[in-house]
């Protein structure tokens, strides 16, 4: 619990072995329940998670371990709910945003309070978690996420593609979802309410990268609060599985439906 509130983590990974460990070993003590989605990954991810769960059998209660559940759902296997770490996983490549839906639809059966997302690739620093949950257990929020392109100190190490990418990928957001005080809208790490993602349509969520722009629109029209969080971008080895020449495209169209579904209302697929 973290100030009387059930935190739950989902971390989507996609053939994340060189990382995924160091995730789950950095995770915070006060975080109630970690969904760990596996993309069907083609390395060693779902196995190491396996393995590292088994080697934490003899920790105190309370800390990471695993339990089996004989009757998996359609949608992923799955430890029991009685344990912290839970192992979700797609039985075929669906996407990154369809591994987050896939995790925050669990987390809400369990009854968390606030979900949180954060990467396999360890990219997200555990240290600045507080930060994005603060706002919401406050009240000031409905969802809050990381921000790392409105001080320049927080770039360091970010290409200057990369820049440039998000900076016009912010630009198209801001018009596309009517809210033109975005900053970084591609930032994944981030927390949002049980109460706000119960009246999201999650199962509608975009299967690929162009997710977190879909939840911001759908969060816009509903006027939900929206709290950027200033953080340094942090980059540890990993090498970004996004391609800007097919991503940028796909994503552009998706933010030109977007904007369409805005102005037209419910005459529109969100």
């Amino acid at each position: 619990m973290y100030r009387g509130s059930f935190v739950a983590i989902v971390i989507p990974a996609y053939n994340e072995a060189n990382h995924i460990r160091l995730v789950l070993t950095g995770m915070p003590s006060y975080v109630d329940t970690v969904y760990v989605v596996d993309d069907a990954s083609t390395d060693s991810t779902a196995a190491l998670v396996n393995e590292w769960l088994r080697s934490a059998w003899h920790l105190a209660p309370g800390t990471w371990h695993l339990a089996t559940d004989s009757s998996p759902s359609i949608e992923s296997t799955r430890s029991t709910v009685s344990t912290r770490l839970l192992l979700l996983q797609h039985p075929l490549n669906r996407g990154v945003g369809a591994a987050i839906s896939l995790g925050y639809l669990h987390a809400l059966a369990d009854g968390a309070d606030i979900v949180a997302v954060m990467a396999g690739d360890n990219q997200m620093d555990p240290a600045e978690l507080p930060r994005l949950l603060d706002p919401i257990i406050g009240g000031s929020a409905d969802y809050t996420k990381g921000d790392r392109l409105s001080r320049r100190e927080h770039l360091s190490g970010m290409s200057r593609w990369r820049r440039l990418g998000n900076r016009l990928l912010t630009w198209l957001t801001r018009i596309s979802v009517g809210n033109m005080h975005l900053n970084d809208p591609q930032n994944g790490y981030t927390a949002a309410s049980a109460s706000l993602l119960k009246a999201l349509p999650l199962q509608n969520l975009y299967p690929r990268y162009g997710y977190c722009n879909q939840l911001l629109c759908w969060i816009s029209v509903r006027k939900g609060r929206i709290c950027d969080v200033p953080m340094p971008s942090r980059y540890l080895g990993e090498k970004s599985k996004i391609r800007y020449t097919s991503y940028m495209p796909r994503v552009s169209w998706l933010l030109l439906r977007l904007f369409l579904w805005r102005v037209s209302g419910p005459l529109m697929r969100p």
